[in-house]
Parts: structure tokens; sequence; C-alpha cells
């Protein structure tokens, strides 16, 4: 039997927020449904060393370079950004590590008095110095993507010419020069990956590590996605605890995506479900994105975008890029709206987007 999962779906009860003017900068962001905006996604890139089959067709282009944001506006955004309170920022791809001054970049955001800095990556480039080099400069945590132990699965998952091993090294070296937490995030399919889910349960045991099982989204450039893909959390745990059994360790939760669980033996490591299908938690959703090519999406699954790029190259002052900012939040909509008929996939597939 399976630990239960709570549902995170219902709507906070909460008092409407302030109203905000342009010309009147709020000390915070607040989204129209009451929830307060702490964490922000920067997408670095939107060019990536992999084509993975659920998120990138081949011959999918990317913008020209002239189009993504340039270091310094970016930081000029995340400035803006913490005036209003966010100092928690997680740098997002494509593959961030493809950024050629990373470390420099890193830096300059600590600089601004951000608490708590972290990356996603698919871990297949980074090598020791960068790891050393950019935790130095103020990383702290580190998600590896990796959605197959095999090598066979990989290659044609990926249709790149790394490993899964290359990728486990990266969560050991991370480890080991420091990183705080460092998980390992594998999107679950079904008919692709879902009998290795005791594997990777194996290997959180193995690393010490907590591994987070993500539910398919539609968010895949090709847009095949169908709910008969879709391996539910319920069935994830069941699979994994006829093994290894399970004590959830989830607090109440306010901002985190994931329920926590811990193996019941004691055992370090753990697993995260992170079940935005089945499960949706958009009622604890804090967080904004802005696009690689400066573009600030509410919601990851936004149907509607607001162009920060073109207000910077445009002359706009902070003050025009902040009333943006409020205008896109207090438009945050309610929840992403899978289940229903009329859900809408964002033009964006999660590559573009940041994750």
């Amino acid at each position: 039997m399976s630990l239960p999962l709570p549902q995170f779906g219902k709507p906070l009860r909460v008092e409407a927020p302030p109203a905000q003017t342009r010309g009147v900068r709020p000390t915070h962001l607040v989204d129209s449904h009451g929830r307060r905006i702490r964490d922000l996604r920067l997408s670095l890139t939107d060019r990536c060393n992999f084509r993975c089959t659920y998120c990138m067709d081949p011959d999918v282009r990317f913008c020209r370079r002239t189009e993504l944001l340039t270091e310094a506006e970016m930081l000029r955004l995340a400035r803006i950004f913490a005036g209003f309170g966010i100092d928690r920022i997680r740098l997002t791809g494509g593959e961030p590590t493809l950024y050629p001054t990373l470390p420099e970049l890193i830096a300059e955001l600590s600089e601004l008095g951000m608490r708590d800095i972290a990356m996603t990556t698919n871990g297949s480039l980074a090598t020791d110095a960068d790891l050393a080099a950019w935790h130095n400069a103020g990383l702290h945590r580190l998600s590896v993507s990796l959605d197959t132990l095999r090598p066979d699965r990989f290659t044609a998952l990926t249709r790149a010419t790394s490993s899964p091993e290359r990728v486990i090294e990266t969560v050991r070296l991370a480890k080991r020069v420091g990183m705080h937490p460092v998980k390992i995030n594998a999107v679950v399919m079904r008919g692709l990956n879902d009998d290795e889910l005791v594997d990777f349960a194996r290997l959180a045991r193995e690393l010490a590590v907590e591994i987070r099982f993500i539910e398919f989204m539609p968010l895949d450039s090709g847009r095949r996605w169908g709910r008969e893909a879709v391996v539910s959390a319920d069935e994830m745990l069941e699979q994994i605890e006829a093994v290894f059994p399970l004590r959830d360790t989830s607090r109440e939760r306010t901002c985190s995506p994931a329920q926590r669980f811990a193996f019941a033996d004691g055992t370090p490591g753990g697993i995260g479900i992170i079940a935005s299908v089945t499960r949706p938690f958009c009622n604890a959703c804090s967080r904004i994105r802005i696009t690689a090519d400066g573009k600030l999406m509410p919601c990851l699954f936004s149907t509607a975008e607001w162009d920060l790029r073109t207000i910077m190259r445009e002359g706009g002052s902070d003050d025009d890029l902040a009333s943006t900012i409020v205008e896109a939040t207090l438009a945050k909509q309610a929840g992403h709206t899978i289940a229903s008929p009329q859900y809408q996939q964002p033009d964006r597939q999660m590559s573009a987007i940041g994750g």
C-alpha cells in the first residue's frame, strides 16, 4: 500500500492583495490569488546539447544571440526582483552550463544579495574545476536531470553522446566541492522509463541524495503528450515501497513542489514526488520565470508573456520594468488546468521556458 499524497489544489483562503498601481513600487510581489512570489527562475540560454525526445524535437530552432538577454540585462532584472524581496534564484536553460561567463554571473547575483542560488543542469558537461568555480562564486544547490540509468535508453532519449555514468559523476563531484543539497530529477514516462523507479531509489541510497520523480507534463515541442503516458505519483510510490519502505517527511507545504520521503530503514538519501498532473500544487506556487529572450512568464503553463527585453532596449526605466513585473504577477493564473478539456498548451516547449 503506497503512502497517501495530500491534495494541494484547493484555493487559498486569503484576503485580496492591496491594489498595486503604476508608479507605486511595492516591497514584495503578491498575485491576485494571494500568493507571495519568492522565487525567480532565470533562463540563461535556450540552447542545449541534448535533444530529449519528450522536450525538444531535432528541428527546433534556437533564438538568434541578439535576441537573448545580455548578462547586464539579466543582472538589471535580478536587481529589480531583489527590490521586491526575492532572494532565491534558480538558473535554468536550455542547458545553463553552456553560458560562457557562468562563474561571473553567479558572483554578480551573489553580490546582489541572493541568499540562495541554485541551478538545474543535465550534468553532462561540468568538470570538477567548473563545479568548484561555480560553488566558490556562490552557487549553493544543484539539481541534475537524469531520466534513465540505462546507456542504450539514455542515447535514444537524449539523442546525445553522453552517458548516465557521466551525469552521476557530476552529482558526486558537486557533493565533493560542497554543494548542498544536490538532487537528481527524473521525468517518468510510461513505457519508457517507468520500470526503473526501484533502480533510481537504489541509486538515491547509494549516493545519499534525493531523487525527485516528476510526472510527465504537456510541455513537449512535438505536442505528442497524452495522459496515458503519465505515471501517477501513487503508482510510483507503490513500486518503490514494494522494495524500499518509505516514511513521509513532508512538512506543511508552502512553496516546495515535491512531497518528500525518507527511507524507513534510515538509509541516507530520499525520494521526492512532483505530481504536477495528478496532484497539482498551484495554490502553493511562489515562482515566476524569465525566459532567455527576456519574456516574463508568471506560470510554467502561461500562454501570455510580458516582454521585458523590449522595455529595456527601448530605454525603459527600472520603474517601467517594475510596473510590468507587478502587472504580470497580478495576472498569474490560479492553476494550470491540465485536467480541463479547455487546456491550452503554451507555445514554448520546456527548453525555451526554463524549468
